[in-house]
């Protein structure tokens, strides 16, 4: 297989699945509305499987594929999903036998021009690709500040370089149809300080640095998270989203 598959996630998967927010139901009920028919849903690099089980209340079937075996292990199961490894450029699937491929915060990853090929192989005509990601949080003043200063000072030479495309919206992704009109939606979930921290902690670039200096970063903000956090913190991610259609 001629990609090359970069894992950044594999070594905390687990984690990974615990600590990441849900994404809003009135997304797939958007994208659904999109779709002429409901046979099969393609969740691409599909990580914990979020994506992939709320599209299985919507669709007869959802396929969902993940380069990384570990995160496949992880994954929530669901009897309409069948969970596969494969990577993004290199489904397996049938030729036109698609209605709707998602990928939630994975695009960014991908070689897009295989992946673009590969998804026009398997869409039917008149079936949708949709891609988002999810931007920087807020919560509050305080610890929107506390957090920007982890984020770009001390993880600042962790982050791989596919990171800017989120930080752009995927302005400088070459998407393959036409884009669709969208509305704007948030990620919105009540969470405590130790949340938080457990969500910066499977940052790939907080892996990276522990991996590289033998310590949490997070514990060192961790007093300060807590100092500033509420019981539960209402956190909102806004999200990027990218939906075209296949002619």
């Amino acid at each position: 297989m001629a990609t090359d598959f970069k894992d950044h996630f594999s070594s905390h998967a687990g984690q990974y699945a615990r600590s990441r927010p849900t994404y809003p139901a009135e997304l797939f009920d958007f994208l659904v509305s999109l779709t002429n028919h409901h046979d099969l849903a393609w969740d691409c690099a599909a990580g914990n499987g979020q994506a992939a089980v709320a599209l299985a209340g919507r669709f007869a079937r959802v396929i969902a594929t993940d380069a990384s075996a570990a995160q496949v292990a992880n994954a929530a199961e669901h009897p309409n999903v069948t969970y596969l490894v494969a990577t993004a450029e290199h489904s397996g699937l049938s030729h036109e036998s698609v209605d709707l491929i998602t990928v939630a915060q994975a695009l960014h990853w991908f070689d897009f021009p295989a992946f673009f090929n590969e998804a026009d192989r398997v869409l039917k005509e008149g079936g949708v690709l949709a891609a988002w990601a999810y931007e920087m949080f807020h919560i509050s003043p305080a610890l929107d500040d506390i957090i920007a200063e982890f984020y770009s000072v001390t993880l600042q030479d962790y982050w791989p370089p596919e990171r800017r495309h989120i930080e752009n919206g995927y302005a400088d992704i070459p998407f393959s149809y036409p884009l669709l009109p969208t509305p704007a939606f948030e990620i919105k979930v009540q969470w405590s300080g130790e949340q938080i921290a457990a969500y910066l902690s499977s940052w790939s670039a907080v892996q990276k640095f522990t991996a590289d200096r033998g310590f949490n970063p997070v514990e060192r903000i961790f007093d300060d998270l807590r100092k500033h956090a509420n019981p539960l913190n209402q956190v909102v991610w806004p999200l990027t989203l990218k939906v075209g259609r296949k002619a």
